[in-house]
């Protein structure tokens, strides 16, 4: 489930950086343009393969912690959830200290800001649903 969540955020990020960079173009070469709709085909490819499989074992595993409720104490499901909250508030972080530089430089295009918009909306949407699945296995196991 995991590996597959890890692929998705890439991938959807990977489609929308190329989107940003089809739709406000900076003087890039007709090898680039190609090039970003060749990643945008691979990225498009990848979610329909890679999203679809995190939804599978996500229902499945939650239908087994709703039969088997002390499935939610396991240590790989832990460190893995851990992992994930520590990454997304990493890059949320780095995101954000990124932001301010290039406003600090003068450098804040359209670009950059819509590109920082996409890795806080993707690491925020995991670090959000995965700090309530922990909040709710606390509550579940009455800690």
């Amino acid at each position: 489930m995991f590996v597959s969540l890890y692929a998705s955020a890439y991938q959807l990020g990977s489609l929308l950086f190329n989107l940003i960079e089809l739709a406000f173009p900076e003087g890039l070469a007709p090898y680039v343009v190609d090039s970003a709709r060749g990643a945008i085909r691979w990225a498009t490819a990848s979610l329909i393969v890679t999203f679809p499989v995190f939804l599978f074992t996500a229902t499945r595993i939650a239908k087994e912690i709703a039969a088997e409720p002390a499935r939610r104490n396991s240590a790989i499901r832990k460190w893995l959830t851990y992992l994930t909250l520590f990454v997304a508030t990493t890059v949320i972080v780095g995101d954000s200290i990124s932001l301010v530089y290039s406003l600090l430089r003068g450098d804040l295009t359209i670009r950059f800001v819509l590109k920082t918009l996409v890795v806080a909306a993707i690491a925020g949407s995991a670090f959000g649903y995965f700090l309530w699945s922990s909040r709710s296995d606390d509550e579940a196991l009455g800690r």
